[in-house]
C-alpha cells in the first residue's frame, strides 16, 4: 500500500469499526450505549472524510491491489452505513412509539373540565414533556 493512501484505509476501517459497534449495540436495542458510540462513530466519520478529501485534493487515485482493497473497504463502508441507517431508523420508531404512551397514558380520563363560562369542555391533555436521550 503506498503511503499516501495508509491515512485513507486507515480511516476507512476505524468508520468501518465505529459502524459495526454502533450496529450491534443498535441490533440489541442497547439505546445508551449506541449513544455513547456516537461520539466515537462521528470523529471517525470526520477523520475519514478528511482523509479522503486529502487524497481527493491530491489526485491520488489506488492501482492494483491497492485499488482492489480500496473498493473492498468502500462496498464494506456502504453496506455498513445502510444498516446503520435501517438499525437507526427503527429505534427513532421505536422510541416514538414509547413516547407516543407515555403521552397517551398522561390524557386524562374524565368527562372533561369546565370552561370559563361554566360548560364543560373535552378533556384536553395536560402538558408533558419528555426528555429522551439516544
Amino acid at each position: 500500500m503506498t503511503a499516501m493512501l495508509e491515512p485513507l484505509m486507515l480511516a476507512a476501517v476505524r468508520l468501518a469499526d465505529a459502524l459495526r459497534a454502533e450496529n450491534a449495540a443498535l441490533a440489541r436495542l442497547d439505546l445508551p450505549a449506541a449513544a455513547e458510540l456516537a461520539t466515537a462513530k462521528r470523529q471517525a466519520s470526520d477523520a475519514f472524510a478528511a482523509a479522503f478529501d486529502a487524497a481527493h485534493r491530491t489526485g491520488l487515485q489506488a492501482t492494483g491491489p491497492d485499488r482492489a482493497r480500496a473498493e473492498e473497504i468502500a462496498g464494506h463502508l456502504r453496506e455498513l452505513t445502510a444498516e446503520n441507517r435501517r438499525l437507526l431508523e427503527r429505534a427513532i420508531a421505536l422510541q416514538s412509539r414509547v413516547i407516543e404512551t407515555i403521552a397517551g397514558a398522561a390524557r386524562p380520563k374524565g368527562p372533561g373540565t369546565y370552561g370559563a363560562l361554566g360548560r364543560a369542555q373535552e378533556g384536553r391533555p395536560a402538558p408533558v414533556s419528555v426528555l429522551s436521550r439516544v
